[in-house]
């Protein structure tokens, strides 16, 4: 694939079998493949992501997933999996053992927090958190000759604080990793500044469609035959459906991401000053601290909006209780507009304290905006907010 193409491009020509000339990808099904001899069952068995074998080592409609991404980041090659925790927990397991220390930042999704916090503690490897918006801090936390993993995700789940991707693609030692699921490959591309290894929960964004439960990890491919040899055995193995319903988002993931990032910014801004919002965070909005960052590293801010509600728990109920476009949902990146309030659930297993410290407040609400008429949206949120 020529890196040539346009991103919008690559999006549609990405991924597809060249003995092929059917333009829908192939469903393969198939768990398992016939092989011609002892020598050719030995062969499949021990080599390297053998194709035609058996689907937890690869399978050639996720193969195409795989690929297609690959395209995108402008990575060597990727690796797909069951979900975008499965592609977390590969990466981490696969590179890091017992007295190994890993450097992440506070502002991550609070699953991973809690696989780092849980898990990974328990397995013996340490973990140091810091802030991921404050120049030097990664470099800072970095232990030579032991950190063996600096782990960041940018833009940040809810919040919408951002990394510096420069600043993290220097580092020198340590495998860097950037979870990318809410820029997608169409927002922004941390493989071009000099980090190792993008990972995506597919589910989000890439796939598009609230119908298909993928992650996926691109990068270099000696590290990514490391992740696949590792994932083998920890079994978060892809279904091939849900990699069909990937490719099929990643086809329209241009023109989707455009519409909706651009929604997002008009929403954002017309409720800058409404007098139930506190604040409003969007990377694309100029008062945003790292505005002049997301324009150096971002194609566009994105298609999430953090809103504070300014009577805290009490606005925030009402507020659910009052919508009608919106969706009551914990997810994002589909076609349909989804708020969730992220203290009560994608946020629920942190402290107090530590919510309080990654700016997940009561009054906070996450929309996911959709490809519905922004003004309709913009309507409907208004309404809400009484």
């Amino acid at each position: 694939m020529s890196d040539q193409h346009q991103p919008a491009t690559q999006a549609i020509v990405a991924g597809r079998t060249p003995a092929s000339s059917s333009l829908a990808p192939a469903l393969w099904a198939s768990t398992v493949w016939e092989s011609d001899s002892l020598v050719d069952a030995r062969r499949r068995a021990t080599g390297t992501r053998a194709q035609e074998f058996y689907s937890r080592y690869a399978n050639p409609t996720v193969r195409q997933f795989e690929e297609a991404v690959a395209t995108l980041e402008g990575a060597e090659d990727a690796i797909a999996f069951a979900s975008g925790m499965g592609a977390v927990a590969s990466v981490v397991l696969s590179m890091c053992s017992a007295g190994d220390h890993v450097v992440a930042q506070r502002q991550l999704y609070a699953g991973t927090l809690a696989f780092l916090q849980g898990p990974c503690a328990r397995f013996g490897i340490e973990t140091t958190l810091v802030d991921g918006h404050v120049p030097g801090a990664f470099a800072e936390a970095v232990r030579p000759g032991r950190t063996m993993m600096v782990l960041a995700e940018t833009p940040s789940n809810p919040r919408l604080d951002l990394v510096d991707l420069d600043e993290l693609g220097a580092l020198r030692g340590p495998v860097t990793v950037v979870d990318s699921t809410l820029a997608t490959p169409l927002g922004q591309r941390p493989l071009d500044h000099g980090v190792h290894l993008v990972l995506h929960s597919a589910t989000k964004g890439i796939a598009g469609h609230n119908d298909a439960t993928l992650g996926v990890v691109a990068g270099e491919k000696d590290y990514i035959d490391a992740i696949w040899a590792y994932s083998v055995l920890h079994g978060a193995t892809p279904s091939p459906f849900d990699a069909l319903n990937g490719l099929r988002g990643i086809r329209t993931l241009s023109v989707r991401t455009t519409h909706q990032a651009g929604s997002a910014l008009f929403v954002a801004h017309a409720l800058l000053d409404h007098p139930g919002v506190a604040a409003v965070h969007h990377p694309g909005l100029p008062g945003h601290p790292q505005h002049d960052l997301a324009k150096r590293q971002m194609r566009h801010g994105g298609t999430m909006i953090a809103v504070e509600l300014a009577g805290g728990l009490e606005a925030a109920e009402r507020f659910l209780a009052r919508v009608q476009l919106l969706h009551r949902a914990t997810s994002l990146g589909g076609p349909e507009t989804l708020v969730c309030h992220p203290a009560t659930t994608t946020h629920a297993s942190l402290t107090p304290d530590e919510a309080a410290h990654v700016g997940v407040t009561a009054g906070m609400l996450r929309i996911s905006v959709g490809l519905e008429d922004p003004t309709d949206v913009l309507r409907d949120i208004v309404r809400a907010l009484g």
